[in-house]
C-alpha cells in the first residue's frame, strides 16, 4: 500500500536504484510513493477461479474486465488495490493489467516491445500521482496513463492499450457468465476485504501534487477519457447523466458512441463501425494532469 502521506510542498529527484540518465520527463516530477521498489508486489503467476467460485466478491464490487474471443477474465479491484499489476495472458497473447488506486485508473496493455515480451513490477515511484511501472527486462520506468517508457533504455517506446471494462461484478458476470476471476491466492498475505484507500475516492484531497489542475469538477469526479489522433476528450459522468445513453459525438472529426450504465458507473466507447475504442475511466484530476488541453463534453 502506498504511504498515505501529504505532499511536502517541494520537489526533488527521489532516491532510487533505477537508472534515470535517459529520461523524457523532468526528473523532479518523479515522486517517491513510499513503499519502494516491489514494496507493492505485482502478481507474476496469477491463478483464476470460476464465477461461481468467486464467493469473496459482492455484486457491487468493482472489477476490470477483459475479453478475447470467447475468453473473459475479471480482475477484482479489491485485489488490485494491493498489487496494482497483474502479468497475464489472454487469447494466447501476453498482457499486463494495471490499476492505480490514486487515480482510479485501470488499463491493460500488450507487452511485446521491440519484438520481446516484457513483464512488469511496481516501481514505488509516481509521475503526476500515477503509477510508474518498471519492466523486469531493462528496468525502464513506464507511465501508466502516458502508456510509454519515460526513463531507461526503452525511453519513448509505447505500449499498445487493450479494450478494458471498468464496471461492477454483477454487470460483468451477467454479460459474461463463463468469465473466470483472478483468485485471492496471490502468494501474498493481504486482507482483500479491507480497502486501504477507503474514503479516498470521495475526498477532494490529493496525496500527491500534479503539475496541472482544473477545478471545474470535483478532483475525483469520474470521467471517460479517450484520444483520437492526438486529440483528447473527457466525458464526466456528472455530464453524461444529463443526456440519454448512448451518446453520439465527434472527436477530431470522427464519430464516436459513448454507452453509459449509470447504475454501475461504467462506460464504453465504439467507433462508427461499432468497434471498441480503448478509453480510460479515471478521476478527473488524473485525466487533466496528463491532458491539460483536453476537450470536455457538456450537454448542449
Amino acid at each position: 500500500m502506498l504511504i498515505l502521506a501529504a505532499w511536502l510542498g517541494f520537489r526533488k529527484v527521489p532516491t532510487t536504484t533505477f537508472d534515470l540518465t535517459r529520461h523524457s520527463v523532468p526528473l523532479d516530477q518523479l515522486v517517491d510513493g513510499g513503499p519502494g521498489k516491489d514494496g507493492i508486489p505485482a502478481i507474476l503467476t496469477p491463478t483464476f477461479i470460476s464465477a461461481t467460485g468467486a464467493t469473496f466478491l459482492r455484486d457491487e464490487d468493482r472489477v476490470l474486465g477483459l475479453t478475447a474471443g470467447t475468453e473473459a477474465k475479471a480482475y477484482p479491484v479489491k485485489i488490485l488495490n494491493w498489487h496494482e499489476i497483474v502479468n497475464d495472458t489472454i487469447g494466447g497473447k501476453a498482457i499486463v493489467v494495471t490499476y492505480c488506486p490514486l487515480c482510479g485508473i485501470g488499463m491493460a496493455f500488450e507487452v511485446e516491445v521491440q519484438g520481446r515480451r516484457h513483464t512488469f513490477g511496481v516501481s514505488g515511484l509516481l509521475y503526476q500521482s500515477d503509477l510508474l511501472m518498471y519492466d523486469h527486462q531493462t528496468e525502464s520506468l513506464w507511465s501508466q496513463i502516458g502508456m510509454q517508457a519515460i526513463t531507461g533504455p526503452l525511453t519513448g517506446e509505447k505500449l499498445t492499450p487493450m479494450f478494458l471494462k471498468h464496471t461492477i461484478w454483477r454487470e460483468w458476470r451477467a454479460a459474461h457468465p463463463s468469465t473466470i476471476v483472478l483468485s485471492t491466492r496471490t502468494g501474498s498475505f493481504r486482507n482483500y476485504d479491507r480497502d486501504p484507500y477507503a474514503g479516498y475516492g470521495e475526498s477532494s484531497e490529493l496525496f500527491f501534487d500534479t503539475t496541472h489542475f482544473d477545478s471545474r469538477y470535483h478532483p475525483k469526479e469520474w470521467v471517460v477519457g479517450l484520444e483520437i489522433d492526438g486529440v483528447t476528450k473527457a466525458y464526466p459522468f456528472v455530464e453524461l447523466k444529463k443526456v440519454p445513453s448512448p451518446l453520439v459525438d465527434r472527436v477530431n472529426g470522427r464519430r464516436v458512441t459513448v454507452r453509459v450504465n449509470a447504475e454501475s458507473r461504467s462506460a464504453s466507447v465504439v467507433d462508427e463501425n461499432g468497434r471498441p475504442i480503448p478509453s480510460v475511466t479515471a478521476f478527473w484530476f488524473a485525466w487533466y494532469a496528463f491532458h491539460p488541453d483536453t476537450q470536455v463534453f457538456t450537454p448542449p
